[in-house]
């Protein structure tokens, strides 16, 4: 029965020991993955801006300035695009609303983000835009890889429609979490109108013929829980201008929006509650289960070696016959 049992630990240590690799190398770069119908809110405010009233081309100080940020996936789009592509992808179609103090659209600006589903990286294929205009990007954007390194990484920029360095800049703690911080500048870049201006009949056309240019800068600051790769923060130091042209008079330039933008306080509470529930799941497939059905191994091998040993061990000699005792006779 020992040489059985030991036999049978023994099998389960060999089975838990290879599924723990199996789990971490095989099994999560698979599983893990962005779901195709997710979809997220964000909401972002700049207190005391500066915003350019349309009505007089001045520019004021306003006490705010709300920008809404929405993903939401599609999942007809991505179930097209795979077919071709033959990976998982995951489509986004995203809205970014920016409103004045009075509730007024200041810009409104849509994109479509397309990206594996896995390793969050572009994938390019027809109806990736940004304010319907197609864009082929390059690095990440929005999300950064599961198990994200601390290293520097390519982000795109919306906005100027480029890719640049994002800076890891360091180790933190917010809110709790352990929390990579990355920053990337976008220096002053000649970048497009948008398409829905906030003035009725204006249109980026109608200013074109001014010669009137926008220009922007920022400075874009995230803070990013590794395990899962998501932002639980983000701030930007935004500035916009608008320059030359006989729109302007005889002024060179005028600021169109200028502002601190940080995550309101209920989506920050929001952001981490759901980052710390997903990072409990990432860190099933990538420790707490490899370790432990590997340790489980460890312990399973040492029992059936125990048993082994004890099986073979050779039964002692049969005792004496107590002094004094009689013979026993027929």
């Amino acid at each position: 029965m020992r040489r059985k049992a030991g036999l049978i630990l023994l099998a389960l240590a060999v089975f838990f020991a290879a599924l723990s690799p199996l789990l971490r190398w095989y099994a999560f770069p698979r599983l893990a993955k962005v779901p195709a119908n997710a979809y997220q809110d964000m909401v972002l405010e700049a207190r005391n801006a500066t915003l350019l009233d349309y009505g007089t081309m001045t520019a004021r100080t306003v006490p705010k300035v709300t920008i809404v940020q929405t993903l939401k996936g599609n999942v007809e789009e991505s179930e097209r695009i795979e077919r071709t592509a033959g990976r998982d992808v995951v489509v986004w179609d995203g809205l970014s609303y920016v409103q004045g103090p009075d509730g007024k659209m200041v810009s409104r600006i849509p994109e479509r983000y397309i990206f594996d589903a896995h390793t969050q990286e572009p994938v390019h294929a027809t109806g990736e835009m940004v304010d319907g205009t197609p864009v082929r990007r390059e690095g990440l954007e929005f999300k950064w890889p599961f198990r994200t390194e601390k290293r520097d990484y390519e982000y795109f920029d919306a906005q100027a429609r480029v890719t640049a360095p994002i800076h890891y800049k360091g180790t933190e703690r917010f809110r709790g979490l352990e929390v990579y911080y990355f920053e990337q500048t976008i220096p002053w870049t000649q970048v497009p109108m948008p398409r829905t201006m906030p003035v009725a009949g204006i249109t980026p056309e109608t200013v074109a013929r001014t010669g009137t240019t926008r220009w922007y800068t920022t400075v874009r600051k995230f803070w990013v829980e590794p395990v899962t790769g998501a932002p639980v923060y983000g701030e930007e130091i935004h500035q916009e201008e608008l320059r030359g042209g006989t729109l302007l008079g005889d002024r060179d330039r005028v600021t169109a929006f200028a502002g601190h933008v940080k995550m309101r306080e209920d989506y920050i509470e929001h952001t981490v509650d759901l980052v710390g529930a997903n990072r409990t799941l990432v860190l099933l497939m990538t420790s707490y289960l490899p370790w432990g059905f590997l340790t489980l191994g460890v312990l399973l091998l040492a029992l059936a070696l125990y048993l082994e040993a004890r099986g073979r061990r050779p039964a002692g000699p049969e005792p004496a016959p107590a002094a004094g005792a009689e013979p026993v006779t027929a």
